[in-house]
């Protein structure tokens, strides 16, 4: 079985969650590369080593310009701050890495149009963690939308509500907070949730090609942990847009970090001629399926499909039927079609090019809010 060594490059919550999928991935799938958590990367030297021993990865370093350049790294895994993730990523690219990059791919599409120009130059396999794909339940919507199950699309809709951030003495910027300061995340809701919702939004029904947003910022000044004083709020607390898709169907799409009662509510709808598809994360385990076409109509109406068993997308690699995995299987599923893409020479998606897309519809969402007027995204398959 063929090493694939890895470089880490930050060690925060994305870090753990893909640190447990290198680790878990050969107990799973049967796939001829074994991860090597070879390098672990971060600017605190004493946080890098706690998480290096906890995990298990080899060696410590503090530049990361020594881990992406390193001969005994093959794979460059960027987790870092939105700010960074282009720099990094252009020079892994240069040194010949494979790359696998946490969402959303940049800041805004300058920077991340030279992020996919610089992977494709380099020829080398690059993905980007857009994890919800890979929820089974997601997986297999995808599967029966493909099939013509739905019929032709009417409706997308969408959601993705936290309530973190409700109080205004919660600080910006920072290890910890950088994804309330504009500088370090690009945006607020917008580039960090509802990037997830857009890029499985388009995953299932094609591109998004025109948006109309209002985001709000609900709090508008909070102390920045690095400066001690109080300054601006520059992200968006809030955003709500309509959008139309290229294949003539309407979208809805809210995410706030003010919904109180509410940690992580990802949800979808997908109405079709023929049926209709919804999704909840808080329920991973389900789909639900409305059946029209074909159905008698005393026996129609909305079945819940406990997506365990062997047949289902993934299911086959884990438990027996009835019983359920959870999110960081997600990450799992993704590494695991990423390593077999690099085995068989098919790119897997999403792609820097994908994800270019999204970051595309992002950026309009925000321009759309300030300017408030419809905008097309420029987002093709």
């Amino acid at each position: 079985m063929k090493e694939l060594r890895v470089a880490m490059i930050g060690y925060g919550f994305m870090g753990r969650a893909h640190s447990n999928a290198y680790k878990r991935l050969t107990d799973f799938f049967p796939v001829s590369h074994r991860p090597v958590l070879q390098v672990a990367c971060a600017r605190n030297e004493e946080k890098a080593r706690a998480f290096a021993a906890n995990w298990g990865y080899q060696r410590v370093e503090t530049d990361w310009r020594k881990a992406v350049t390193a001969p005994d790294v093959d794979l460059v895994d960027i987790c870092t701050p939105n700010d960074t993730h282009a720099e990094i990523a252009i020079a892994a690219a240069r040194a010949g890495k494979m790359i696998v990059c946490e969402k959303p791919l940049a800041r805004t599409v300058a920077e991340a149009e030279p992020m996919v120009v610089a992977v494709e130059q380099a020829r080398v396999p690059n993905m980007v963690w857009y994890n919800y794909r890979r929820v089974p339940a997601i997986t297999l919507a995808k599967q029966l939308i493909d099939e013509g199950r739905i019929g032709r699309p009417f409706h997308f809709r969408s959601n993705f509500l936290q309530d973190w951030t409700i109080s205004p003495e919660v600080p910006q910027g920072g290890a910890g907070l950088w994804r309330l300061d504009a500088a370090a995340a690009g945006s607020g809701v917008t580039g960090d949730l509802l990037a997830h919702n857009i890029d499985t939004a388009m995953y299932l029904n094609g591109p998004i090609t025109r948006v109309v947003a209002r985001t709000e910022t609900f709090v508008k000044e909070r102390m920045h942990t690095l400066t001690g004083k109080v300054e601006p709020v520059g992200i968006d607390d809030a955003c709500a847009f309509i959008a139309e898709f290229a294949n003539g169907s309407l979208g809805l799409f809210e995410s706030t970090r003010y919904a109180r009662g509410h940690k992580a509510l990802k949800t979808f709808e997908l109405n079709g001629a023929d049926g209709s598809l919804k999704f909840n994360l808080e329920e991973m385990e389900y789909l639900d399926y409305f059946e029209y076409a074909n159905t008698e109509s005393h026996v129609r109406g909305w079945r819940r499909i406990h997506v365990t068993n062997g047949e289902h997308p993934y299911m086959n690699r884990y438990w027996v039927p009835g019983l359920v995995i959870g999110y960081e299987h997600s990450f799992l599923n993704a590494l695991a079609d990423f390593v077999k893409g690099v085995e068989t020479g098919k790119p897997v998606q999403p792609d820097f090019r994908s994800a270019l897309q999204t970051q595309k519809v992002c950026e309009a969402v925000l321009n759309s809010g300030r300017e408030g007027r419809w905008i097309e995204t420029g987002a093709t398959a």
